[in-house]
Order: structure tokens, then C-alpha cells, then sequence
């Protein structure tokens, strides 16, 4: 960016209310960006505002031409809409990838800001050298903003825009009976869980030598130690005695979701620069 005379990318947080642990994903997204060179702001705003208010600053925000991302971070307070707060972030600084239009491109494998934790995970398996190809993998969990998506990615044709990874794909949720919930991650190269259900995942649920992916993070109290500490949707100590890659929690999926978030951040800066100066040059 620099070479090319242009500012660093701008990435704005908006934080609505004070929930603890909002606050502290959105410092470390905050820390993150300033380790990369990306400027970085965080607008704190009470829990009462009104949803008609917070359009408003995102209005000012999508026409601003000095920021390139904007983060909406959640959850928001009740009395707001969250789908509509995310579809009315501008597509081209949507850099969670919420956006209506941005899962839209992405489920037509078209090139999209697409969520990061989706992303981080696809980089994961891609940096580990993980054979995706024909592969059965399944998702435990159908969030809009991490199952469907993970889907997407897992399924979706590997020669289009996405770059996808050609797996064959069964989607699992609260409504898959136990039994079957535990034939199918039996049967898969690679599982992927995002339930926030501490321990769902067993050791007799995995196959030897697959791929387990825990996306889950869930703060419970330790009898052993008498203070809380956070864990996974999979038992983490007992199944990776028979996977054959493991990611732990904390410390494997949150900081690549964090490393994609810097990554839309550029990506989503470089096409408005590139767009200004063709609107400059026109």
C-alpha cells in the first residue's frame, strides 16, 4: 500500500454496550491490527441506543471514505435487529462477511469478504496439507455466521472464485439424534464443531487418524483447581489420542479467525482504493 502511495487500511469496531466478552475480542482485534500496520478505532455505545441511532453512525461509517472495514461486533442488546444491522454494514467494508449480499456470493462461489472464522478454518486445513478433495467432512452446528458457511467452503467447487475444497458435506444440529450424530463423525475425515456445547464430542465419535476442528469456547468451572477456565465442544485430552490433527482451545481457531479479519481488512481496503482511483481517473 505504501509503494502504491496509499494510507493503511482502516478498520472501525462498533461496540454496543458493555459486555465483558465482547470487549475483550474486539481489544484483541483492535491489538491484532495495530501488529500489522492496519489504523484501528473502536466506537463505544451504550447498551440503550436506539437501532435507529446505530444506523445511523453505520451511515456515516459505509460513507466514509477512510474507513475500509467495518465491524459490528456481537451480540447486540435485544431491541436491536441484528440481520438488519449486518445487511445494512456497506458490502464492500463488510468485513465479518454478514452481509446478506456477501453469503449470497459466497453460496454461488462467487469472490466475497467472506466470515472469518469459515476462512480461518479453510486456511488451517489448507496451510496442514489436509487431503480435501472427495473427503467426507462434517459440521457440527448450522450458525449462519460459522456452520452454513464452513459448509460453503467444505462443498463448493475448489476451480471457482472461493477456491473451495471439493469435500462431500453432512451438516449436523441440535436435532440429530446422538446416535446418529455419532455414526456420522464417525464416518468423516474431518469433523468441525461449533456448538458451544462443552465436551459434545467423544473419543468413540472419531475416526483414527481424522481431522477435528473445535470452533466451540465456553467458560466452566475447573472442581480440580476451583477457578473457571474456557473449553471446547470436543474432549479435547481423550480425542486427540486418536485424531490425527486437533486444534486446542484456546489458541487454535480464535486467533485465525482474528488473522482473517486483518486479511478482509486489506483485501476490502485494496478494492476501494483501487475503485477511487478509477473513479478518479474516469
Amino acid at each position: 500500500m505504501k509503494n502504491e502511495n496509499q494510507r493503511a487500511p482502516h478498520l472501525t469496531a462498533v461496540l454496543v454496550g458493555d459486555n465483558a466478552a465482547s470487549q475483550t475480542y474486539v481489544k484483541n482485534k483492535m491489538k491484532a491490527a495495530a501488529e500489522v500496520g492496519i489504523t484501528s478505532e473502536t466506537k463505544q455505545l451504550p447498551k440503550t441506543i436506539s437501532e435507529i441511532e446505530l444506523l445511523s453512525i453505520l451511515t456515516d461509517l459505509n460513507n466514509d471514505d477512510n474507513v475500509d472495514g467495518i465491524l459490528v461486533q456481537l451480540p447486540l442488546p435485544d431491541h436491536i435487529n441484528e440481520r438488519k444491522i449486518c445487511n445494512f454494514v456497506s458490502c464492500d467494508k463488510d468485513v465479518d462477511g454478514f452481509n446478506e449480499k456477501n453469503i449470497g456470493r459466497l453460496c454461488l462461489d462467487m469472490n466475497t469478504l467472506i466470515p472469518c472464522t469459515p476462512l480461518g478454518i479453510k486456511e488451517l486445513i489448507k496451510r496442514s496439507e489436509i487431503e480435501t478433495f472427495g473427503k467426507h467432512a462434517v459440521v457440527v452446528g448450522r450458525s449462519k455466521t460459522v456452520g452454513m458457511p464452513m459448509m460453503m467452503l467444505l462443498h463448493a467447487d475448489g476451480r471457482h472464485e472461493t477456491g473451495a475444497m471439493d469435500a462431500t458435506v453432512t451438516i449436523c444440529h441440535r436435532f440429530t439424534p446422538p446416535s446418529d450424530l455419532k455414526q456420522l463423525c464417525k464416518m468423516a475425515d474431518i469433523v468441525i464443531v461449533a456448538t458451544g456445547i462443552p465436551g459434545l464430542i467423544k473419543e468413540d465419535m472419531i475416526k483414527p487418524g481424522a481431522t477435528v476442528i473445535d470452533v466451540g469456547i465456553t467458560r466452566v468451572f475447573d472442581e480440580k483447581t476451583g477457578k473457571s477456565k474456557l473449553v471446547g465442544d470436543v474432549d479435547y485430552e481423550n480425542v486427540k489420542k486418536v485424531a490425527g490433527f486437533i486444534t486446542p482451545v484456546p489458541g487454535g481457531v480464535g486467533p485465525m479467525t482474528v488473522a482473517m479479519l486483518m486479511r478482509n481488512t486489506f483485501v476490502a481496503a485494496k478494492k476501494l482504493a483501487e475503485s477511487r482511483n478509477d473513479k478518479f481517473i474516469n
